[in-house]
């Protein structure tokens, strides 16, 4: 690797830990630049797992004070995230890319709509309850369960958009602010990372040059993401999502 193309990867995890935390969807800026440089597919996609961890751990910390009075649901969501990231990353070294490459764009598709109605289906889902007397459930029942893990499954297999999908499900189904929904996401997403990360280290190739350079790059990005992410109102925040999930289909269309 040249001093430029180190340099390049660094950036990108820069960047990638900073939108993560705002996001999601950092991989679509580590995958490509890892694959500029010459790294096969899967090892590029195994490493830039790797690096990201720090850039995870930044941003869950960062968001910290959102994630006051969550601890059963961090508990509850995380064992999901931890079965979903690793059967993910089990079907990454299994699996042929093609088939579950196939659906992504439209899953991202389907969260970004989620995302941009999420407040008139909220209101409407709590308009519903209240006509029909029933009490919604504390931690979005076994619809969100089923869906963070099929999101996590995907997270451990490649990632893009995954926070994408995390904040649709959980900011339809759980009566939360939108700030109180990201900062879920970022635990959830460092969560799959690790579970996939501690799977690689053992059975799949990686590259350490790449894996140091994003990790250092991510772990600062992450708290710049936090600082910002934290400060954007809902609308805003909403609209970014959508803005980067619109780029993400773009990518995993064209790539």
């Amino acid at each position: 690797m040249t001093f430029w193309e180190a340099l390049a990867v660094f950036a990108a995890g820069l960047g990638a830990g900073a939108i993560n935390v705002v996001v999601g969807s950092g991989t679509l800026i580590t995958f490509p630049v890892l694959l500029g440089i010459g790294l096969p597919p899967v090892t590029a996609n195994v490493s830039n797992n790797l690096g990201l961890v720090p850039g995870a751990i930044s941003g869950a910390i960062g968001y910290r004070r959102e994630l006051r009075g969550q601890r059963r649901r961090m508990l509850r969501f995380g064992a999901t995230a931890l079965a979903g990231g690793l059967a993910g990353a089990v079907l990454l070294l299994a699996l042929p890319s093609d088939a579950f490459d196939a659906i992504v764009p439209a899953l991202v598709a389907i969260a970004l709509v989620l995302v941009v109605l999420q407040p008139r289906l909220s209101a409407a889902v709590k308009a519903r309850r209240a006509r029909n007397g029933t009490v919604p459930h504390r931690d979005g029942g076994i619809a969100l369960l089923t869906g963070l893990l099929f999101s996590s499954a995907y997270g451990g297999y490649f990632g893009a958009a995954q926070g994408v999908l995390y904040i649709s499900l959980m900011g339809l189904l759980l009566d939360e602010e939108l700030q109180r929904v990201n900062a879920l996401k970022n635990v959830l997403a460092l969560v799959v990372n690790g579970i996939a990360a501690v799977f690689f280290l053992f059975v799949a190739d990686f590259d350490w040059t790449a894996v140091v350079l994003i990790a250092v790059g991510s772990a600062l990005g992450g708290q710049l993401g936090a600082k910002i992410g934290r400060r954007l109102p809902p609308a805003v925040l909403r609209g970014v999502i959508v803005a980067v999930g619109v780029v993400a289909i773009a990518q995993l269309l064209l790539r």
